[in-house]
């Protein structure tokens, strides 16, 4: 094989010909040259301006609009951020970035997510989380502190991946995460996320995803940290909390009890919406719950509409009677429900 500077040498010995000037006429016609000043080009003053970024060292302002569910996300999201070093701020024309987490199953949250999502399109940074086209999947919110670092360099990010163990779907963030607590006095517990039916008019669905749900032993933990940081109140929440454990061969009851036990005196447990399919298969128990002294004698039930057919158009799985029958025994078995 020829070597490279053989080539080069050939290419020398082609460039001489007979026509070429000699030394001596080089040498005169140097000396008839007229000096010209050539034009230098100036110089960059400016060099290159280094990406002075350091992610973590900025002041994140975070809005919150939706369910409790939501809130707990958000109060998740902001205890990550904190302790790895971003300042949390509640002034939103200091910040660095925005963070906005909403839900949009009711109209007047997504109005005002809409709003402020206009008024951060002028600075350019800002991290969505939201439940119709996710952004920031409301599934992987424990990996918000790797989305705002990103999205502080100039980067957009979309996380859309569903999180996944051996193909089985798992749930939220885990529950040992750091947190801020917007009432320092009010833990708000995830028990589970996603939920089991498949109505017609839902968009939570398509965010949430299918029923998963927490082990009732780390949920025990959760409460038991959380009373020992000064909570006084635990509100259980989740898409569907009557469908807790149908997943993972267990139910809502037992999860209650188990959490019953370990409420001190003076704190309280709040129970939030079940759909009325699930809650029908544990009346009876849910009555003896809803009666414990330390457990608020408070229940959400949707009805959504009074209309058998308008139940069945929407895909809701029970009727107008299953409702009723849900309310008269649980007012019958207490003094009194909200």
């Amino acid at each position: 094989m020829q070597a490279a500077c053989d080539s080069v040498l050939d290419d020398i010995e082609d460039m001489v010909s007979a026509q070429d000037p000699k030394p001596h006429d080089r040498q005169f016609a140097r000396k008839n040259i007229v000096p010209r000043a050539s034009k230098r080009r100036q110089q960059q003053t400016e060099d290159p301006q280094a990406d002075s970024v350091i992610p973590g060292t900025q002041k994140i302002w975070m809005r919150t609009w939706g369910c409790s569910h939501n809130n707990s996300d958000g109060e998740y999201m902001a205890g990550q951020l904190a302790a790895y070093g971003y300042k949390m701020t509640e002034n939103p024309s200091e910040a660095d970035l925005w963070l906005l987490n909403s839900c949009t199953v009711k109209n007047p949250a997504e109005d005002h997510f809409r709003n402020s999502i206009n008024t951060a399109e002028v600075t350019e940074r800002f991290v969505l989380t939201w439940r119709l086209q996710l952004s920031f999947r409301v599934q992987q919110i424990d990996r918000v502190v790797e989305v705002v670092d990103e999205t502080i360099k100039g980067h957009s990010v979309r996380l859309l991946g569903q999180k996944k163990d051996n193909g089985k779907r798992l749930g939220g963030a885990r529950l040992d995460l750091l947190k801020i607590r917007k009432n320092p006095l009010i833990e708000i517990i995830s028990i589970n996320t996603g939920c089991l039916n498949a109505c017609t008019y839902c968009k939570t669905k398509h965010a949430r995803g299918d029923l998963a749900s927490y082990p009732a032993e780390e949920l025990v933990e959760r409460a038991r940290q959380s009373f020992l940081e000064g909570v006084c109140e635990i509100w259980l929440t989740s898409e569907d909390t009557g469908a807790y454990g149908r997943d993972i061969g267990t139910d809502l009851p037992t999860l209650l009890w188990k959490l019953v036990e370990v409420i001190p005196e003076g704190a309280m447990l709040r129970l939030g919406m079940t759909n009325p399919p699930y809650i029908l298969e544990h009346l009876e128990e849910m009555a003896k719950i809803l009666n414990h002294p330390r457990v608020y004698a408070f229940l959400h039930v949707p009805v959504q509409s009074a209309s058998d057919s308008v139940l069945m158009d929407m895909k809701r799985e029970y009727c107008v009677a299953d409702f009723r029958r849900v309310v008269e025994f649980l007012k019958e078995k207490r003094r009194y429900h909200t």
